[in-house]
């Protein structure tokens, strides 16, 4: 497919995560039409026309907030960060029962409203929402998927560039898995610039390849426990995904779609680097894993399962 022209985002959500993914859909120019959709529709309406004020400064780009679902029909790219937020100490995984019911009302009708859409899941835990939204929905798992650990890649490079003393860009390494707290990097393929991570410099050892992971895993709850929640860098990141879809650019970006055997995996949603443009993402299956990294993956399956299945039991 080609780059769609005079696009139409919807964000559904008018929290911290919605509002500042309308930000960066705004300054960033990725979309013609950005939708604020909301059942707060007094909160959805401040919102964007806060962001409308910034026209001047941002192109043409139009913003409306609403309440009515019908107002997000024929939407190329519908981003999901509606429900509970994670509260300090939390995990992503406890907030599954309360964002599972919401979801399974909301994404529906969005996708009734906007058929053809590609709707990204960044509401938490957005694996195993995106687990059972595909299973609700019948959906096509390339056309329905999460954001997945796009951003936990972008904290695990900035992590390396800064004690490489080289720029974030010039940084390859991946997160996989679960966005949580069996999240992993594959240490095994990641570089700097042309070199493995472990010749840049004799400072990497494992011991601090493996502080490196621990504070990636749980860098959300220190801004969590600081500030209530993380919105900039989500916001940036979901937009990062939007554009790759919206210019079918083919870009490699680790977000979570529902598996079907790839590594091992099958009917559950996790992160492995995929294939993301206009007609949505596609798994890498030709990925080469070490056998630490395969029984990481493994287990990251296995918690997602087990808490898709406690889930199911209760809808």
């Amino acid at each position: 497919m080609a780059v769609i022209e005079n696009a139409k985002v919807t964000v559904v959500g008018a929290g911290a995560v919605g509002s500042a993914t309308a930000y960066a859909l705004l300054i960033r120019g990725s979309a013609r039409e950005v939708v604020l959709y909301d059942i707060d529709a007094a909160r959805a309406e401040a919102e964007a026309l806060d962001l409308a004020h910034g026209a001047m400064f941002t192109g043409a780009s139009e913003v409306v907030g609403t309440s009515d679902v019908g107002r997000t029909a024929g939407s190329h790219v519908i981003v999901v960060t509606a429900g509970a937020a994670q509260r300090p100490g939390q995990t992503r995984l406890e907030l599954v029962e309360t964002n599972a019911r919401i979801m399974a009302s909301l994404i529906p009708n969005l996708l009734e409203a906007s058929p053809r859409a590609i709707l990204i899941i960044v509401t938490n835990p957005c694996d195993v929402l995106a687990t059972l939204a595909v299973e609700q929905t019948g959906a096509d798992p390339a056309r329905v998927f999460a954001s997945g650990c796009v951003l936990d890649t972008s904290r695990l490079r900035l992590a390396l560039a800064h004690r490489a003393g080289v720029d974030p860009r010039s940084v390859h390494a991946h997160i996989i898995g679960e966005h949580g707290d069996s999240e992993f990097p594959l240490w095994s393929s990641a570089r700097i610039g042309p070199l493995p991570v472990a010749e840049w410099d004799a400072s990497f050892t494992p011991a601090e390849l493996d502080a490196i992971a621990t504070e990636v895993r749980t860098a959300a709850y220190k801004i969590i426990e600081g500030k209530g929640a993380t919105n900039y860098a989500i916001g940036l990141s979901s937009t990062r995904i939007v554009e790759a879809v919206l210019r079918d650019e083919r870009a490699i970006l680790p977000v979570s779609t529902v598996l079907s055997g790839t590594l091992g995996v099958d009917g559950i949603a996790l992160s492995l680097p995929s294939i993301v443009g206009s007609d949505g993402a596609v798994p890498l299956d030709r990925i080469q894993l070490s056998d630490s990294e395969q029984e990481l993956l493994a287990r990251s399956a296995a918690t997602l399962a087990e808490t898709a299945a406690s889930v199911r039991a209760l809808l």
